[in-house]
Order: C-alpha cells, then sequence, then structure tokens
C-alpha cells in the first residue's frame, strides 16, 4: 500500500463533495408525492455547504455546478445529481438540503444526505484507527435522526403516516463508500477492508429497516461505484501490469472490491423483503449502470472516455491530488458531457443521467422502479 500522507489532503477534499427522456417518462404508475435521499457526496445537494467550512474550498467554488445551476450548489459535479434526474422524472421539486430548510415546507421531500459521510458511526473508525481521516461526523445514523425529527410536522398521527409515505420514494444512498476511503486513506489494505464489509453493508441494511418501521414503504437503495474506474485509484493505486486493468482500463482489483459489498448487500436485501413483504425495497445497480459506459463510453456520448477527469490538475488521467478540481493548478474542460468522470472521484451530470435513466428504465434495478 503506498504512503498517501503527501497527498490525502487533497484527495480527501475532493472526496468531500461521492431510452426516453427522464422528464417525459412519468411514474410508470407510481405516483410519488414526496421523496427523501440520504447518503454522501454522490447524493448530496448543499448539505456539506452547511455542515464544514471547509467545503467553501471545494464544492463551494466555481466550476462545480457550471453546467446546469451555472453556479456552485454544493453538488460535487457539474451539474445534477441522479437523486436531482429521479425528482424531476417523478414530477417533484429538485430536493432542498435538509440544513438550509428552516422555515420551508418540506412536504414534498428533503434531502438528508452530506458529502463525505460514512454508513458507519465514528466509533468504528476509531476501532480501526481511521478517525482522523473522518472529515464530517454526520454519518448515516445521524442523517436518520434528522429524519425521525421532522416526522411530526410531515403527519400527525400513524394512520396520516402510513397513508403520506405509502406515496413516498425513499433514496437510501449511495453510502459505505466513504468508509472504505477512509480505510484506504489509512494504508489500509483490501483484505482489510473486505472484513469491513459485513459491517458496513449491515450499517446500510439496518437503515432500510429503521425507515421501513418509520412508515417507509418504497426505497430505492444503490449499491457502490467501480471505484477502480476512479481516476483517484487509478492514480494512487496503480497497477503493476497490463493484467492488472480490465478492458475498459479500469483496476480488476477494487472493481471486484466493490461487487463483493454490493453482494453482500443485496442478500442482506433479501432477507429484509422477505421480513417486510409489504415494503417495496429495490436495489439500484450503479456499479452496471457505471460499467455500462465505462465499456462503451461513445455509445453515451463520453467522446473523451471514461477514465479521464474533466476538472483536475494534469496527468495521465488528469488526477492529481495537489491540484485537484476548483484549486489552484487545476483547469476544466469545455464540455464535460463529453466526460463521465468529473473530478476523480465524482463523475459529471451526463454520466449521473445515464445512470438514472439505466435504474428508471433499464436493468439496473430489482425490483424494477418502474
Amino acid at each position: 500500500m503506498a504512503d498517501h500522507s503527501k497527498v490525502l489532503p487533497a484527495l480527501a477534499a475532493v472526496l468531500l463533495c461521492c431510452c426516453c427522456p427522464l422528464a417525459q417518462c412519468g411514474g410508470g404508475g407510481q405516483n410519488y408525492t414526496s421523496m427523501f435521499s440520504f447518503g454522501d457526496s454522490l447524493t448530496d445537494t448543499g448539505n456539506l455547504l452547511v455542515s464544514s467550512p471547509l467545503s467553501n474550498h471545494i464544492v463551494g467554488r466555481y466550476p462545480y455546478g457550471m453546467t446546469y445551476f451555472h453556479r456552485p450548489t454544493g453538488r460535487c459535479s457539474d451539474g445534477r445529481l441522479v437523486v436531482d434526474f429521479l425528482a424531476q422524472a417523478f414530477g417533484l421539486p429538485l430536493l432542498q438540503p435538509y440544513l438550509q430548510s428552516r422555515g420551508k415546507d418540506l412536504r414534498r421531500g428533503v434531502n438528508f444526505a452530506v458529502g463525505g459521510a460514512t454508513a458507519m458511526d465514528p466509533p468504528f473508525f476509531q476501532e480501526i484507527g481511521a478517525s482522523d481521516k473522518l472529515w464530517t461526523n454526520l454519518s448515516l445514523s445521524v442523517q436518520l435522526g434528522w429524519f425521525e425529527q421532522l416526522k411530526p410536522s410531515l403527519c400527525s398521527s400513524p394512520k396520516k403516516c402510513k397513508e403520506y409515505f405509502s406515496k413516498s420514494l425513499f433514496l437510501v444512498g449511495e453510502i459505505g463508500g466513504n468508509d472504505y476511503n477512509y480505510a484506504f486513506f489509512k494504508g489500509k489494505t483490501l483484505d482489510d477492508a473486505k472484513t469491513y464489509v459485513p459491517t458496513v453493508a449491515a450499517a446500510v441494511t439496518d437503515a432500510t429497516e429503521r425507515l421501513i418501521k418509520a412508515g417507509a414503504t418504497h426505497l430505492v437503495v444503490p449499491g457502490n461505484l467501480p471505484i477502480g474506474c476512479s481516476s483517484a485509484y487509478l492514480t494512487l493505486h496503480p497497477g503493476r501490469n497490463s493484467s492488472d486493468y480490465d478492458a475498459a482500463g479500469c483496476l480488476k482489483t477494487y472493481n471486484d472490491f466493490a461487487q463483493h459489498h454490493n453482494a453482500v448487500l443485496q442478500q442482506n436485501l433479501r432477507a429484509l423483503r422477505a421480513k417486510y413483504p409489504q415494503a417495496r425495497i429495490m436495489y439500484a445497480d450503479y456499479y452496471g449502470a457505471a460499467m455500462s459506459f465505462a465499456n462503451n463510453p461513445k455509445q453515451f456520448g463520453f467522446t473523451e472516455g471514461p477514465l479521464r477527469t474533466c476538472c483536475g490538475g494534469g496527468g495521465p488521467y488528469n488526477f492529481n491530488p495537489k491540484a485537484s478540481c476548483g484549486v489552484r493548478g487545476s483547469s476544466v474542460c469545455t464540455d464535460p458531457s463529453a466526460y463521465s468522470n468529473w473530478d476523480g472521484v465524482h463523475l459529471t451530470e451526463a454520466a449521473y443521467h445515464a445512470i438514472a435513466d439505466s435504474i428508471l428504465n433499464g436493468p439496473y434495478t430489482s425490483p424494477r422502479l418502474l
């Protein structure tokens, strides 16, 4: 395992940000009237900006947000995320970040996700010796606590809550990726990280069950992305020879690890479905959806390929932990839609659009979302 002590701060800063057209797809028979989301930087729409002043140096500055919003919003991308495309597909407003929602009507939904968040609570990282790498303590359990605090303002009785949440969609993640990132930053090996998978996957499953007990009926639980295709991992953990890479140029071992996490999570969700047959628990295969454009980038319009970042500071993959996106020494491409990789860890709006379209209309949600 390489020593990342010199490049850790810059890389961790980057990490904090993680068919038919969607707007015309409708609900496919599902009339969702509200949506609630939890997770990390792959889903955060602005909570990090409020929770951490450090974020003002990262997602709070241009070019983040350049494509759709034309300003930084707290999203770790050039534009919209999967959660935004799902909301628009179901005719819902883009979700307000919970920490910026004081005094606002949240009956149509809110976003609890925080960039840098983990599935596990801080004591877990103390136990593995990685607590000094944490960039936020606003873990998944904290986000669930926020939801439970908000719940009385959404519905006033068990009967009304049951009716209200029967028309709500819950997005539980993606979450768990940072748990492994922090471990790798601390120098843990893949074998070490594999021992954490049952605990991390169980935390996601337990959160899903907690929401079901609170009244949730429709839940989408995404798996982890193929981290072996991340230009951050490709730069910091390069293979020793060509056999370490797959046909798309991704690192096989790290993608195998992501698939292992996803397999354990799916096994847990199958048990949860048996326990709560009244709930509709859908696994969203972010890994499979992302590998579709990793293997066939031009088919999705990614003419610059799947691995090189749009926003970065040079190097083989345009990822430089000493000059990460948004800081001095980095530059941004003129057409983010030609890239799937935004900043080395997070994806472009175009890539998130492709994933959202895949889980809405393709084979990457089980059972099907529509």
